[in-house]
């Protein structure tokens, strides 16, 4: 009988390691590898019925945990949920992962990510979606919508380049209207005053769309915003907060942006409430609502904040949710 523990283990790799130092001795002959230092392309096709998606990452964030990340908890058990999904000690990651969506007459990109403009200030963390869409053989200028699901730094920047200029220069921009009114209204801006973080969303809103009012359509909930995708109400994030369902056929996905933030600690607890969150409450109650239909439909999730490829399907876990990750498929 084979008895396997870590003392045993940790003997054999040493073991191994001392064998390999011997055969090699000193000689240059079998120089080593050097490390690349950099990660693969980040894009993941499915399909939809006859619609082709694609999973595109813009990069992830590792950052400390701010004392109220999750603003109705104790940091003590938010870090413990972070340690029980194995995040680096004390800290928090967030993906990001907009998706482009094929619809045969049209090519929309839902969300478009941080901007190319940060991916220097990040050392590549965030602002890949350019380059990833390159990889994916999607030329910037091919795209016809970005259709934005509200209007925060990370799902609005990406419509800019480094320079200021259009990353998508043939694109029409749809927003949800709900939050075209509150992030553009200086009533609203002005009772941001004192709170850094709402300061700052209005005057990047006002920023990233100055002079693009030409091309901004603002949309309504419940409706269909591109060939075989239809938006859906899910405020409490922000107020005009969307989701998307794309449907082809029998086949549908939803595309539920931020209704949470990380599943890790959001989706498995849904009642707690995340410190971007506009209305905290309203957006407890849209989580619930949300992922009972998901559940309820057996329906293929995707989120902006899940770990790349960003994919899986919603169950209830008592009072509870968690995701099971739809299984990577090589072939469409």
């Amino acid at each position: 009988m084979i008895e396997l523990n870590r003392r045993h283990m940790l003997a054999g790799v040493a073991a191994v390691g001392a064998a390999a130092i011997s055969r090699l001795g000193a000689s240059n002959a079998l120089a080593a590898v050097p490390q690349s230092g950099s990660q693969a392309p980040g894009f993941y096709r499915y399909k939809v019925g006859s619609i082709e998606c694609t999973s595109i990452n813009d990069g992830a964030r590792t950052f400390p945990m701010p004392d109220k990340f999750v603003t109705n908890v104790p940091k003590e058990e938010a870090l413990a949920a972070g340690e029980a999904s194995y995040m680096p000690k004390g800290m928090v990651t967030v993906p990001f992962n907009p998706q482009l969506i094929n619809t045969g007459s049209k090519l929309v990109l839902i969300d478009s990510g941080n901007g190319v403009a940060n991916f220097e200030a990040s050392k590549g963390a965030v602002g890949r979606t350019l380059q990833n869409l390159a990889a994916a053989g999607v030329d910037p200028k091919s795209i016809d919508v970005v259709l934005l699901s509200h209007l925060h730094p990370d799902h609005t920047n990406g419509i800019r380049l480094a320079d200021g200029g259009l990353a998508f220069p043939n694109a029409e921009i749809m927003v949800p209207v709900k939050d075209w009114e509150f992030w553009a209204s200086d009533e609203n801006a002005a009772k941001a005053e004192s709170n850094a973080m709402m300061k700052n969303y209005f005057a990047n809103v006002k920023k990233t769309f100055a002079g693009l009012e030409s091309k901004v359509t603002k949309y309504e909930w419940g409706k269909e915003v591109a060939p075989g995708i239809t938006s859906i109400a899910t405020p409490g994030h922000t107020p005009g907060h969307t989701s998307f369902a794309v449907a082809s056929g029998d086949a549908k996905i939803l595309i539920q942006s931020d209704v949470t933030n990380i599943p890790e600690f959001f989706l498995r607890n849904p009642d707690w409430h995340v410190v971007f969150d506009n209305d905290p409450a309203m957006a407890q109650a849209t989580r619930h609502k949300f992922y009972d239909m998901a559940a309820a439909e057996k329906a293929a999730v995707v989120g902006f904040h899940f770990t790349f490829p960003s994919v899986g399907h919603v169950e209830k876990d008592g009072a509870k949710y968690r995701l099971i990750p739809s299984l990577w498929n090589p072939t469409l």
